[in-house]
């Protein structure tokens, strides 16, 4: 990473001078081993050109690309339990086969008639071919969905603009002392100035924080957060990269469907005894689970129930739910609130987007509240006073047999280094086994992220392949640590619902009923 300053002093309110792009939270020397590790398991393939600017011919054509599936290994039926592979060739605009990889791809296997759909494990080969392995899972026909997210050649603009320019989402905070009031520019990656800064690094996780100083006002006089501006900086014809709907298949090359050069489903049967599983593929896939009948069927070792408003009221009877992120985690506190027959929202007169908000059904004593997490976070504007970091929020919590808690941090991050948010994430996972350690049987369940649909904004911002690194990130910090997944990845790969930032109604609820399987098992 490129022009990374050292971690300053935490001094909350301290003026000092302008870093030069991003400030880290200092970590211990074990902590930045295991960080090294991580981002070196994150590496992605180069897009080998020397050239300045890309040229859209090299970039890939989903029209001339397809995928093909393999037959089964020794021949005969296809079985559950086998494992299905899919050789998938990318093709440039020309139609010439590529010679590199880097693209970014997700494969599904479904079968709409039943409800039933997979995510499947996709391969780089680093030479235009790829794999797709699947676990065949229920009967039937069941076909083969292979989707171009992006080309190499965008995830190379990606990952330069995250180099070059973090900065390019700010946000803002307002400054008043009487009637006196100054709004500046603040982030965890700042341009370099002349201007001063306000240093508001939190003072027990050590995440840093800064704004430009009012000229008038002293920093202390911060009152509020908001998002602010965004600056798209793409060089000449990088927009092309970045297609969604056009009138023309062959233009688009932004989550789009690859086609199959010959039979796009197999037909699955029940094993047999006398017929081994065939095994195609050099990795063996296991997914986290997959639906069936429009229900969510984990394969995790945790049976998912499905869960009716009054079931729902049993299990939570006498439990705390806590629930910390962003917007997608407050989706799962709307949702709790419209299903739960007795539970009322108690009304603390915060704002839409970023609450604070709390739930309460009296008859039943439970209460669910959620808190969206510390900055950097796109919210409207919110009082200083409830910028509170996920880490310290858990550190006040006494746990127990009757606490659960539900966060999910992901999306606010995409713009920023990925050091920025594995020390996030490791901040969280430190109070995390700190509360363990106290309160054992404390739940704690973590929200993966998920696709998305795509326009320019969201990709340059939010983009998939950005949701897939840190997904992997999070994955890597609390492996081996006892906490539960709702892998909100897998379950919006595998769905036949478009791609939505907020996923569905049929999605939530599947999400929910993951939730409440882990609470009451």
């Amino acid at each position: 990473m490129e022009n990374i300053s050292k971690p300053v002093l935490n001094i909350p309110g301290h003026v000092t001078s302008n870093p030069s792009f991003c400030t880290f939270r200092p970590i211990s020397p074990e902590e930045a081993l295991e960080e090294k590790a991580i981002l070196e398991s994150l590496a992605w393939p180069r897009y080998p050109s020397l050239q300045p600017h890309y040229s859209l011919i090299n970039t890939k054509n989903p029209a001339c690309g397809s995928f093909t599936i393999l037959p089964r290994r020794g021949g005969g039926k296809w079985h559950i339990g086998d494992q299905l592979e899919v050789m998938i060739q990318i093709h440039d605009y020309l139609c010439r086969p590529k010679k590199y990889g880097g693209d970014v791809l997700l494969a599904r296997l479904h079968t709409p008639a039943l409800e039933a759909g997979v995510a499947g494990h996709v391969v780089d080969h680093l030479n235009g071919s790829y794999s797709a392995v699947f676990t065949l899972l229920w009967e039937g026909r069941a076909e083969v969905q292979v989707t171009l997210v992006h080309s190499s050649e965008a995830v190379e603009v990606l990952r330069r603009l995250t180099v070059k320019q973090p900065y390019r989402i700010n946000f803002k905070s307002l400054f008043r002392s009487g009637s006196k009031t100054e709004s500046t520019i603040c982030n965890v990656c700042l341009r370099p100035s002349r201007t001063p800064l306000c240093n508001f690094t939190d003072v027990r996780t050590g995440e840093p924080w800064f704004c430009h100083k009012p000229k008038n006002l002293g920093c202390e006089s911060r009152i509020d957060h908001s998002r602010g501006g965004y600056t798209q900086n793409l060089r000449l014809d990088e927009k092309k990269l970045f297609v969604r709907c056009v009138f023309s298949f062959s233009d688009v090359n932004m989550k789009v469907h690859i086609r199959s050069s010959g039979p796009s489903d197999v037909f699955v049967t029940s094993n047999i005894k006398d017929e081994p599983m065939s095994t195609l593929s050099s990795v063996r896939w296991t997914p986290s689970g997959f639906y069936y009948r429009g229900a969510w069927r984990s394969l995790s070792g945790t049976a998912v129930r499905d869960f009716s408003p009054e079931q729902m009221t049993q299990c939570l009877k006498g439990k705390q739910v806590h629930l910390y992120g962003d917007s997608t985690i407050r989706q799962w506190f709307e949702y709790l609130l419209e299903v739960l027959p007795n539970i009322r929202k108690f009304d603390l007169h915060t704002k839409k987007q970023a609450g604070p908000f709390m739930a309460l059904d009296y008859t039943n004593n439970i209460m669910v509240t959620f808190r969206c997490h510390a900055p950097p976070i796109r919210f409207g504007s919110f009082k200083t006073s409830e910028v509170r970091y996920i880490a310290n929020e858990l550190d006040g919590l006494a746990g127990g047999r009757d606490t659960v808690i539900v966060f999910g941090i992901w999306s606010h991050f995409s713009t920023f280094p990925m050091e920025v948010y594995i020390r996030r994430v490791m901040s969280i996972r430190g109070a995390v086994v700190r509360l363990l350690a106290r309160a054992p049987e404390t739940l704690v369940v973590i929200r993966t992220a998920n696709v998305k649909a795509l326009s320019l904004y969201e990709t340059l911002t939010n983009s998939d392949w950005y949701s897939m690194q840190r997904d992997k990130a999070l994955r890597a910090v609390f492996r081996g640590v006892d906490v539960r997944l709702v892998d909100a990845w897998e379950m919006t790969v595998a769905h036949h619902l478009p791609h939505n930032i907020h996923p569905e109604r049929p999605i939530l609820k599947n999400m929910i009923n993951v939730i409440l399987s882990y609470t009451c098992p």
